[in-house]
């Protein structure tokens, strides 16, 4: 082998009686072990950064995931509170008005907590049936032509926290099938 570091006698071998530097098959063999490991070594350190990096990433998601669902929890044990206070009411005392009075303020309580992290509730009707917000569980008889492919009824509320669905609302899907004859 010889070495062609960019000297024009690696280019244009020199006539006889000149010295073109060559490379002992020894030296060409340990530099070449030598590179291959930095290489290695190169390699294995990138490998090794990956997976703590992946590591890291995956602790950082699920600690995340842990203070949302314990800042969600926080904002929720108010309503559990007065729920338990609630069931303990002594029934032959109070009014069933008071129960529902006191049961609508928690379900606000509820709704206010449920509001500020961004549940949105699925449930109007006389809107177009949408796949993507609604999953039709039966089949309704529009009175007119404007109402075919509509919500006519909620049979169970559906919910959606941003652009992610929940659950989707269970619904009757009018249909038009024109005028009666």
């Amino acid at each position: 082998m010889t070495e062609s570091k960019g000297s024009p006698e690696a280019e244009n071998p020199p006539e006889a009686g000149g010295s073109v530097p060559v490379e002992l098959p020894e030296a060409a063999l340990r530099r070449v072990e030598e590179e291959l490991a930095a290489l290695k070594d190169k390699y294995l350190r990138s490998v090794a950064e990956f997976e703590n990096f992946r590591k890291r990433t995956a602790k950082e998601r699920l600690e995340l995931w842990a203070k949302a669902q314990g800042e969600l929890i926080e904002r929720l044990v108010d309503g559990l509170d007065d729920l338990n206070r609630f069931a303990e009411v002594d029934q032959a005392t109070t009014d069933a008005k008071t129960i529902h009075d006191g049961v609508e303020l928690v379900k606000k309580k509820f709704w206010k907590a449920l509001d500020a992290v961004g549940l949105v509730r699925i449930d109007q009707t006389g809107v177009p049936f949408d796949p993507k917000l609604h999953e039709a569980v039966t089949m309704g008889p529009a009175t007119a032509a404007a109402q075919d492919h509509t919500v006519g009824a909620v049979l169970q509320a559906g919910y959606r926290m941003g652009d992610t669905l929940i659950r989707p609302a269970r619904v009757m899907v009018l249909s038009w099938k024109g005028e009666a004859s």
